[in-house]
């Protein structure tokens, strides 16, 4: 099996999409064929996958093996209402089968495979499985990205807990945004102090591919 890193994070809206297209041109830039899968999209109006399309443009301009793939080998499940799953499908039961299949056809052609969550850790695929599950299910390795913005320690240390109770091997990257200056007076002191390893997602994408890799 190729290396599964699975992007997920503290909510919606967080910086998934950006934090995959900079991973995968990390790891391209040394040499690697990469690939990428965003198991699930929602709000995909007359077939447009907004996040799909991204990461599709993206990897087809860093691996030659993948210029004839189409939006759907990206995303192979979407729907069309902007919520959980599990709503947005009236609870449909998850094609688990159809994402394992997805991702193992994206590794004949990569050395890693970088998979997009949707949300946060819990939200909702159908009434069994959660993104969590996700991850276990694909035996992959996860990236949590959390904001830096106040209330990221109660954000950050939340589902840094579930993961470690899930015994999944992960790392944290901070993706912090212009209007985040405060980071570094109102949260980052509590990292610092309590020796937990501060990467940034601008600033330290070269370490974040490493300890990933090594993960």
């Amino acid at each position: 099996m190729k290396k599964r890193i699975f992007v997920t994070a503290t909510n919606t809206n967080i910086g998934k999409t950006y934090t995959t297209k900079l991973l995968l041109k990390e790891f391209a830039s040394r040499g690697l064929l990469v690939g990428v899968i965003k198991p699930i999209e929602t709000g995909v109006v007359n077939d447009f996958a907004p996040d799909g399309e991204e990461l599709l443009e993206c990897v087809k301009q860093l691996n030659p093996k993948l210029w004839s793939l189409e939006v759907d080998d990206i995303v192979p499940i979407t729907y069309a209402l902007a919520a959980a799953p599990f709503v947005a499908s009236n609870n449909t039961p998850l094609e688990l089968k159809k994402i394992i299949r997805a991702v193992e056809e994206m590794e004949a052609s990569c050395d890693v495979v970088i998979i997009e969550g949707a949300g946060g850790l819990f939200v909702p695929l159908d009434e069994k499985y959660m993104i969590i599950d996700l991850i276990t299910h694909l035996d992959a390795v996860a990236l949590l990205v959390t904001h830096c913005s106040l209330g990221c320690i109660n954000d950050t240390l939340l589902s840094k807990k579930v993961l470690q109770e899930k015994n999944i091997p992960h790392a944290v990257a901070f993706n912090c945004r212009d209007n985040h200056e405060s980071f570094k007076i109102t949260s980052e002191p509590y990292f610092l102090k309590t020796n937990q390893i501060v990467l940034k997602v601008d600033d330290d994408i070269v370490k974040i591919c490493d300890v990933l890799y090594n993960l």
